[in-house]
């Protein structure tokens, strides 16, 4: 009797329904696939091996005129023949069933991966449609427009006193009038007298002064 009222029941897996889970799974059935055919390989291995060995006794039977032994000898031989005929279907069977299997999981795999990747780019659709584009670049046009005018604004050059262009073009052109002005009323230089060559020396005075030169050397004589 229960004296503390209904008895919890938990469920626990089963090792039933672990079995069962195991077998589900793809991977194990494969395998569990592979141990049988390697069973069957193994046993038609050891068939043959008997088949050899009952011919070979067949063969000594008849050697020694023991026809029924013989007959008894290939009678056995025969069967182990039919077993690994059947065990040769078998294995026929399970290698089908393993091929189907694997192209089945790497079809499974293959649906999988081509699932994950068509939600991958959905995802990305949804965070980077069409119009989230178009307002993007609506952004970086107007982000871009903005930067332009600063840039501009920071180029021009700042006049500390305040003064007007057009006033001190006025004012320039008011030079240059003034300029022009003085330029007309200036009275032309006058002109550098000519220098004149000298005149050649006559014949006379060159006579005098060999005269001269003679009388200077003479008196130096007498002296």
């Amino acid at each position: 009797m229960n004296f503390f009222g209904k008895k919890r029941t938990t469920n626990t897996p089963t090792a039933g329904s672990a079995r069962s889970a195991a077998a589900n799974n793809p991977t194990n059935t494969v395998l569990t696939l592979r141990e049988s055919l390697s069973t069957l390989e193994k046993r038609e291995e050891h068939l043959y091996k008997k088949m050899e060995d009952m011919q070979a006794d067949a063969k000594k039977k008849m050697a020694k005129k023991d026809k029924k032994g013989a007959l008894f000898s290939l009678k056995r031989k025969k069967m182990f023949e039919a077993e690994i005929d059947k065990i040769q279907g078998s294995k026929m069977t399970l290698e089908t069933q393993i091929m189907s299997l694997e192209s089945n999981v790497q079809n499974m795999e293959t649906y999988s991966a081509m699932k994950a990747g068509a939600s991958a780019m959905a995802n990305i659709r949804k965070q980077c449609d069409v119009e989230n584009v178009d307002e993007l670049m609506d952004d970086i046009r107007e982000e871009m427009e903005i930067a332009q005018e600063i840039s501009t604004a920071i180029a021009q050059p700042v006049d500390t006193l305040g003064t007007d262009e057009d006033e001190l073009l006025d004012e320039l052109k008011e030079l240059e009038e003034l300029d022009l002005e003085e330029k007309l009323l200036q009275v032309p230089a006058a002109a550098a007298p000519l220098r004149m060559p000298n005149a050649p020396t006559t014949a006379l005075e060159q006579e005098a002064d060999e005269e001269a030169e003679a009388l200077k050397a003479l008196e130096a004589s007498l002296a």
